[in-house]
């Protein structure tokens, strides 16, 4: 849900976090036209409000050993709370998904999943994915290229 009471300054601050995460407060309030208490004020109640959920180093997957993404379509057998919950809870434990989605359409839950290679992949689907009670179905699809990645919002005009 939208929060209402963000104002431009406000925006100007996340969008400047979204780029340089690592930037100072001196340098953040000199891009948004602010003085630094003033702006550290603000960071601050964003951050309490859970506007800004955190902060994090993009690690590049390949150089740690991760070059392979998988997206995964997960059809339940029935869509009912305690077998959304079941798989949520199984899926929220394992470390190489990296997103899950509850969704609408053919599928029921899409995982984006990274790996080291095929091996790595075909014994997390045998031995983590396919053993979660009430999974159907399973459709996988290896991404050959990453076309676009991007982790800042749209700020602009919302």
């Amino acid at each position: 849900m939208p929060n209402p009471g963000l104002d431009a300054i406000d925006r100007r601050i996340l969008g400047v976090l979204q780029a340089d995460a690592r930037i100072s407060n001196a340098a953040l309030a000199e891009a948004v036209g602010l003085s630094p208490s003033p702006c550290l004020r603000r960071v601050r109640a964003l951050e309490r409000q859970g506007t800004i959920k955190g902060y994090a180093a993009l690690v590049e997957p390949g150089a740690v050993g991760l070059p392979i993404s998988v997206f995964v379509q997960v059809t339940l057998e029935r869509q009912v709370e305690q077998a959304l919950d079941t798989f949520e809870r199984a899926i929220g434990g394992r470390p190489e998904v990296m997103e899950c989605y509850l969704m609408t359409g053919d599928a029921d839950y899409l995982l984006r999943v990274v790996v080291s290679d095929l091996t790595a992949y075909e014994r997390f689907l045998k031995e983590h994915l396919t053993r979660v009670a009430g999974v159907a179905s399973i459709k996988s699809s290896f991404a050959l290229n990453q076309v676009k990645y991007a982790t800042a919002l749209p700020l602009a005009g919302v």
